[in-house]
Protein backbone atom coordinates (compact mmCIF):
# COMPACT_ATOMS: atom_id res chain seq x y z
CA UNK A 1 0.00 0.00 0.00
CA UNK A 2 1.39 3.88 -0.59
CA UNK A 3 0.98 5.79 2.33
CA UNK A 4 1.63 9.69 3.14
CA UNK A 5 3.04 10.56 6.12
CA UNK A 6 2.52 14.81 6.75
CA UNK A 7 4.75 16.63 8.70
CA UNK A 8 7.15 13.30 7.95
CA UNK A 9 10.46 15.17 9.23
CA UNK A 10 8.86 16.31 12.53
CA UNK A 11 9.38 13.51 15.56
CA UNK A 12 6.37 11.56 15.08
CA UNK A 13 6.41 11.60 11.63
CA UNK A 14 10.16 10.92 10.71
CA UNK A 15 10.02 7.93 13.19
CA UNK A 16 6.53 6.14 11.54
CA UNK A 17 8.17 7.19 8.36
CA UNK A 18 11.24 4.73 9.49
CA UNK A 19 8.26 1.90 10.53
CA UNK A 20 6.91 2.16 7.72
CA UNK A 21 9.60 1.61 5.76
CA UNK A 22 10.47 -1.23 7.41
CA UNK A 23 7.17 -2.63 6.94
CA UNK A 24 7.72 -1.95 3.22
CA UNK A 25 4.97 0.22 2.68
CA UNK A 26 5.46 2.69 -0.39
CA UNK A 27 6.02 5.56 1.84
CA UNK A 28 5.51 9.18 0.66
CA UNK A 29 6.62 11.94 3.41
CA UNK A 30 5.42 15.63 3.32
CA UNK A 31 6.94 18.74 5.86
CA UNK A 32 7.67 22.18 5.13
CA UNK A 33 10.76 21.97 7.38
CA UNK A 34 9.71 25.48 9.06
CA UNK A 35 11.58 27.10 11.75
CA UNK A 36 9.39 26.78 14.67
CA UNK A 37 12.67 24.40 15.99
CA UNK A 38 16.34 24.00 14.56
CA UNK A 39 15.65 23.04 10.74
CA UNK A 40 19.27 21.27 10.97
CA UNK A 41 17.96 18.71 13.27
CA UNK A 42 14.71 18.00 10.96
CA UNK A 43 17.30 17.92 8.11
CA UNK A 44 19.22 15.33 10.21
CA UNK A 45 16.28 12.88 10.47
CA UNK A 46 15.78 13.53 6.74
CA UNK A 47 19.43 12.43 6.10
CA UNK A 48 18.99 9.20 8.26
CA UNK A 49 15.67 8.40 5.82
CA UNK A 50 18.61 8.62 2.52
CA UNK A 51 17.19 12.14 1.98
CA UNK A 52 19.91 14.64 1.55
CA UNK A 53 19.69 18.69 2.48
CA UNK A 54 20.49 19.46 -1.03
CA UNK A 55 18.03 17.15 -2.80
CA UNK A 56 15.23 18.91 -0.80
CA UNK A 57 13.13 21.51 -3.41
CA UNK A 58 9.80 23.23 -3.21
CA UNK A 59 7.15 21.25 -4.18
CA UNK A 60 9.64 18.21 -5.97
CA UNK A 61 9.07 14.67 -4.98
CA UNK A 62 12.32 13.43 -4.55
CA UNK A 63 13.79 9.67 -3.83
CA UNK A 64 16.21 8.15 -0.93
CA UNK A 65 18.88 7.33 -1.92
CA UNK A 66 18.95 4.89 1.24
CA UNK A 67 15.54 3.31 0.86
CA UNK A 68 13.84 2.30 -2.70
CA UNK A 69 10.56 2.97 -0.85
CA UNK A 70 10.85 6.21 0.86
CA UNK A 71 10.20 9.49 -1.27
CA UNK A 72 9.54 13.05 0.15
CA UNK A 73 8.13 16.44 -1.13
CA UNK A 74 8.90 19.66 0.66
CA UNK A 75 5.69 21.11 0.49
CA UNK A 76 3.29 23.10 3.02
CA UNK A 77 -0.12 22.43 3.69
CA UNK A 78 -1.76 25.58 3.06
CA UNK A 79 -0.13 25.04 -0.63
CA UNK A 80 -3.65 23.65 -2.01
CA UNK A 81 -2.79 23.40 -5.63
CA UNK A 82 0.65 21.52 -5.17
CA UNK A 83 -1.15 19.15 -2.27
CA UNK A 84 -3.43 18.52 -4.87
CA UNK A 85 -1.36 17.74 -7.23
CA UNK A 86 0.20 14.96 -5.56
CA UNK A 87 -2.94 13.53 -4.15
CA UNK A 88 -4.02 13.84 -7.72
CA UNK A 89 -0.33 11.80 -8.83
CA UNK A 90 0.29 9.51 -6.46
CA UNK A 91 -3.42 8.32 -4.96
CA UNK A 92 -2.60 7.09 -1.87
CA UNK A 93 -4.25 4.05 0.08
CA UNK A 94 -3.64 5.48 3.52
CA UNK A 95 -2.64 9.02 4.46
CA UNK A 96 -1.25 9.79 8.16
CA UNK A 97 -1.29 13.23 8.44
CA UNK A 98 0.94 14.71 11.52
CA UNK A 99 2.25 17.91 9.71
CA UNK A 100 0.53 20.46 12.20
CA UNK A 101 2.46 23.81 14.28
CA UNK A 102 3.00 22.08 17.72
CA UNK A 103 3.10 23.55 21.38
CA UNK A 104 1.01 24.44 24.01
CA UNK A 105 3.04 27.79 25.37
CA UNK A 106 3.72 28.79 21.54
CA UNK A 107 0.06 29.03 20.45
CA UNK A 108 -0.71 31.74 23.14
CA UNK A 109 1.26 34.02 21.84
CA UNK A 110 1.38 33.15 18.25
CA UNK A 111 -2.02 32.36 17.33
CA UNK A 112 -2.60 32.84 13.76
CA UNK A 113 0.41 29.84 13.19
CA UNK A 114 -1.82 27.43 14.45
CA UNK A 115 -5.54 28.82 12.28
CA UNK A 116 -2.86 28.52 9.60
CA UNK A 117 -1.37 25.19 10.24
CA UNK A 118 -3.64 23.02 11.78
CA UNK A 119 -7.05 24.22 10.45
CA UNK A 120 -6.56 25.22 7.25
CA UNK A 121 -3.66 22.87 6.44
CA UNK A 122 -6.03 20.06 7.94
CA UNK A 123 -8.79 21.27 5.62
CA UNK A 124 -6.78 21.49 2.35
CA UNK A 125 -5.95 17.74 3.46
CA UNK A 126 -9.21 17.04 3.98
CA UNK A 127 -10.59 18.42 0.98
CA UNK A 128 -7.46 16.39 -1.06
CA UNK A 129 -8.85 13.23 0.93
CA UNK A 130 -12.26 14.12 -0.44
CA UNK A 131 -11.31 14.86 -4.13
CA UNK A 132 -8.83 11.18 -3.93
CA UNK A 133 -10.47 9.59 -1.38
CA UNK A 134 -7.41 6.94 0.74
CA UNK A 135 -9.17 4.14 2.23
CA UNK A 136 -8.75 5.67 5.50
CA UNK A 137 -7.31 9.17 7.09
CA UNK A 138 -5.32 9.11 10.51
CA UNK A 139 -4.49 12.41 11.90
CA UNK A 140 -2.79 13.66 15.05
CA UNK A 141 -5.18 14.92 17.81
CA UNK A 142 -3.50 15.41 21.14
CA UNK A 143 -4.20 14.88 24.78
CA UNK A 144 -4.17 18.50 25.35
CA UNK A 145 -8.21 18.62 24.27
CA UNK A 146 -9.42 17.46 27.86
CA UNK A 147 -8.88 21.31 28.80
CA UNK A 148 -10.04 21.41 31.97
CA UNK A 149 -11.70 17.71 32.43
CA UNK A 150 -10.70 16.22 36.03
CA UNK A 151 -12.18 12.90 36.13
CA UNK A 152 -9.37 10.48 35.63
CA UNK A 153 -7.94 8.89 33.40
CA UNK A 154 -9.12 10.69 30.26
CA UNK A 155 -11.45 8.46 28.16
CA UNK A 156 -12.23 9.07 24.41
CA UNK A 157 -15.83 9.19 25.65
CA UNK A 158 -15.40 12.38 27.60
CA UNK A 159 -16.98 15.65 26.65
CA UNK A 160 -13.83 18.22 25.39
CA UNK A 161 -15.21 21.26 25.10
CA UNK A 162 -13.01 23.21 27.72
CA UNK A 163 -9.73 23.74 25.92
CA UNK A 164 -7.60 25.92 27.63
CA UNK A 165 -4.74 26.79 24.68
CA UNK A 166 -5.28 28.05 21.52
CA UNK A 167 -3.28 24.28 20.10
CA UNK A 168 -5.97 22.41 22.13
CA UNK A 169 -8.79 24.11 20.65
CA UNK A 170 -6.90 23.56 17.02
CA UNK A 171 -6.92 19.73 17.62
CA UNK A 172 -10.63 19.67 19.04
CA UNK A 173 -11.03 21.68 15.82
CA UNK A 174 -9.51 18.90 13.97
CA UNK A 175 -11.57 16.30 15.19
CA UNK A 176 -14.78 17.90 14.74
CA UNK A 177 -14.03 18.48 10.86
CA UNK A 178 -12.86 15.37 10.51
CA UNK A 179 -16.42 13.93 12.01
CA UNK A 180 -17.42 16.08 9.43
CA UNK A 181 -16.22 14.70 6.46
CA UNK A 182 -16.83 11.11 7.46
CA UNK A 183 -20.35 11.95 7.76
CA UNK A 184 -21.02 13.79 4.64
CA UNK A 185 -18.24 12.34 1.99
CA UNK A 186 -18.38 8.89 3.82
CA UNK A 187 -13.71 8.78 4.43
CA UNK A 188 -13.59 7.13 7.65
CA UNK A 189 -10.89 9.03 9.70
CA UNK A 190 -9.39 8.29 13.04
CA UNK A 191 -7.90 10.56 15.24
CA UNK A 192 -4.88 10.10 17.53
CA UNK A 193 -4.78 11.78 20.97
CA UNK A 194 -1.08 11.38 21.94
CA UNK A 195 0.21 11.55 25.35
CA UNK A 196 3.26 13.66 26.00
CA UNK A 197 5.42 11.84 23.19
CA UNK A 198 9.38 11.84 24.26
CA UNK A 199 12.02 9.96 22.78
CA UNK A 200 15.35 10.12 20.33
CA UNK A 201 15.63 12.72 17.95
CA UNK A 202 12.35 14.54 19.78
CA UNK A 203 11.16 17.97 19.95
CA UNK A 204 13.42 20.77 21.31
CA UNK A 205 10.90 22.91 22.71
CA UNK A 206 9.48 19.91 25.20
CA UNK A 207 10.49 19.03 28.59
CA UNK A 208 13.07 15.98 27.84
CA UNK A 209 15.29 18.56 25.99
CA UNK A 210 14.54 21.74 27.88
CA UNK A 211 15.53 19.45 31.20
CA UNK A 212 18.57 18.03 29.75
CA UNK A 213 19.85 20.84 28.63
CA UNK A 214 19.42 22.57 32.13
CA UNK A 215 21.46 19.91 33.49
CA UNK A 216 24.45 19.37 30.58
CA UNK A 217 25.51 23.52 30.60
CA UNK A 218 24.27 23.48 34.45
CA UNK A 219 21.56 26.06 33.81
CA UNK A 220 19.14 26.46 36.06
CA UNK A 221 16.05 24.68 35.43
CA UNK A 222 12.84 25.80 35.43
CA UNK A 223 10.29 23.69 37.13
CA UNK A 224 6.52 24.63 36.58
CA UNK A 225 3.59 24.56 39.25
CA UNK A 226 6.84 23.20 41.66
CA UNK A 227 7.06 20.45 40.37
CA UNK A 228 3.49 19.14 41.22
CA UNK A 229 2.29 18.04 38.13
CA UNK A 230 1.92 14.53 36.68
CA UNK A 231 2.21 13.35 32.89
CA UNK A 232 1.44 10.49 30.87
CA UNK A 233 4.57 9.83 29.16
CA UNK A 234 4.13 7.78 26.24
CA UNK A 235 7.75 6.16 24.67
CA UNK A 236 8.20 6.95 21.11
CA UNK A 237 8.45 3.44 19.19
CA UNK A 238 4.89 2.67 21.85
CA UNK A 239 3.45 5.58 19.31
CA UNK A 240 4.85 4.31 16.05
CA UNK A 241 3.93 0.64 16.62
CA UNK A 242 0.26 1.51 17.78
CA UNK A 243 -0.10 3.73 14.48
CA UNK A 244 1.21 0.93 12.63
CA UNK A 245 -1.24 -1.29 14.13
CA UNK A 246 -4.24 1.27 13.54
CA UNK A 247 -3.02 1.46 9.18
CA UNK A 248 -5.04 -2.18 8.59
CA UNK A 249 -7.24 -2.56 11.54
CA UNK A 250 -10.93 -2.43 10.77
CA UNK A 251 -12.15 0.96 12.38
CA UNK A 252 -15.64 2.60 12.25
CA UNK A 253 -16.22 5.54 9.52
CA UNK A 254 -14.85 8.34 12.48
CA UNK A 255 -13.30 7.25 15.86
CA UNK A 256 -10.92 8.69 18.14
CA UNK A 257 -8.04 7.07 20.31
CA UNK A 258 -5.75 7.37 23.33
CA UNK A 259 -2.41 6.89 22.35
CA UNK A 260 -0.81 7.12 25.83
CA UNK A 261 1.13 4.55 28.48
CA UNK A 262 -1.57 4.62 30.55
CA UNK A 263 0.34 5.55 33.92
CA UNK A 264 1.02 9.23 35.36
CA UNK A 265 4.68 10.22 35.72
CA UNK A 266 5.43 12.63 38.24
CA UNK A 267 7.15 15.29 37.08
CA UNK A 268 9.97 15.07 40.05
CA UNK A 269 10.49 11.88 39.22
CA UNK A 270 11.24 12.67 35.77
CA UNK A 271 13.64 15.14 36.25
CA UNK A 272 15.44 12.22 38.63
CA UNK A 273 15.28 9.24 35.62
CA UNK A 274 17.14 12.63 33.69
CA UNK A 275 20.08 13.57 36.34
CA UNK A 276 20.94 9.27 36.77
CA UNK A 277 21.43 9.04 33.52
CA UNK A 278 23.45 12.23 32.89
CA UNK A 279 24.86 11.31 36.70
CA UNK A 280 24.78 14.82 37.31
CA UNK A 281 21.88 17.12 39.89
CA UNK A 282 19.89 19.59 37.84
CA UNK A 283 19.94 23.34 39.36
CA UNK A 284 15.75 23.20 39.45
CA UNK A 285 14.44 26.92 40.34
CA UNK A 286 10.59 26.41 40.94
CA UNK A 287 7.91 28.66 38.90
CA UNK A 288 4.14 28.91 39.01
CA UNK A 289 1.42 26.90 36.59
CA UNK A 290 2.08 28.25 33.16
CA UNK A 291 -1.05 29.33 31.18
CA UNK A 292 -2.39 26.52 29.00
CA UNK A 293 -0.54 23.71 31.17
CA UNK A 294 -2.65 20.68 32.31
CA UNK A 295 -1.57 19.61 35.93
CA UNK A 296 -2.39 16.20 35.00
CA UNK A 297 -2.63 13.88 31.93
CA UNK A 298 -3.68 10.21 32.24
CA UNK A 299 -4.83 8.27 29.09
CA UNK A 300 -7.63 5.56 29.51
CA UNK A 301 -6.45 3.19 26.45
CA UNK A 302 -9.01 0.49 26.34
CA UNK A 303 -10.41 1.11 22.89
CA UNK A 304 -6.56 1.21 21.61
CA UNK A 305 -6.01 -2.39 23.19
CA UNK A 306 -9.05 -3.82 22.13
CA UNK A 307 -8.37 -2.37 18.53
CA UNK A 308 -5.38 -3.24 17.94
CA UNK A 309 -4.11 -5.83 20.90
CA UNK A 310 -0.93 -3.62 22.22
CA UNK A 311 -0.07 -1.94 25.04
CA UNK A 312 2.09 1.19 25.24
CA UNK A 313 4.52 -0.31 28.19
CA UNK A 314 7.58 1.34 27.97
CA UNK A 315 9.14 2.19 31.39
CA UNK A 316 10.16 5.58 31.92
CA UNK A 317 13.23 4.95 32.88
CA UNK A 318 14.10 2.89 30.17
CA UNK A 319 12.52 5.75 27.67
CA UNK A 320 14.64 7.92 29.72
CA UNK A 321 17.80 6.00 29.12
CA UNK A 322 17.22 5.93 25.26
CA UNK A 323 16.95 9.35 24.81
CA UNK A 324 19.69 10.57 27.19
CA UNK A 325 21.73 7.98 25.10
CA UNK A 326 21.00 9.39 22.14
CA UNK A 327 21.03 13.22 23.12
CA UNK A 328 24.79 12.66 24.16
CA UNK A 329 25.60 11.07 20.97
CA UNK A 330 23.75 13.77 18.27
CA UNK A 331 25.21 16.69 21.14
CA UNK A 332 28.86 14.55 21.55
CA UNK A 333 28.30 15.28 25.25
CA UNK A 334 30.88 12.99 27.23
CA UNK A 335 30.05 11.48 30.16
CA UNK A 336 31.06 13.04 33.51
Amino acid sequence: MKVLVTGSAGFIGFHLVKKLIAQNYDVYGLDNINDYYSIKLKYDRLKDCGIEPQMVKNNQIVRSKIYSNYHFAKIDLSDEEGLFDIFKNQKFDIVVNLAAQAGVRYSIDNPHAYVKSNISGFLNVLEACRMFPPKKLLYASSSSVYGKNTEQPFAVTDKVDTPISVYAATKKSNELMAHTYSHLFSLTTIGLRFFTVYGPWGRPDMAPFLFSDSIVNKKEMKVYNHGNMKRDFTFIDDIVESISRIIPAETKAYSVYNIGNGTPIDLKFFISCLEKEFNQNAIKVNYPLQPGDLIETWADTKELVNLISYIPSTKIEDGVKQFVDWYKKYYNIKDN
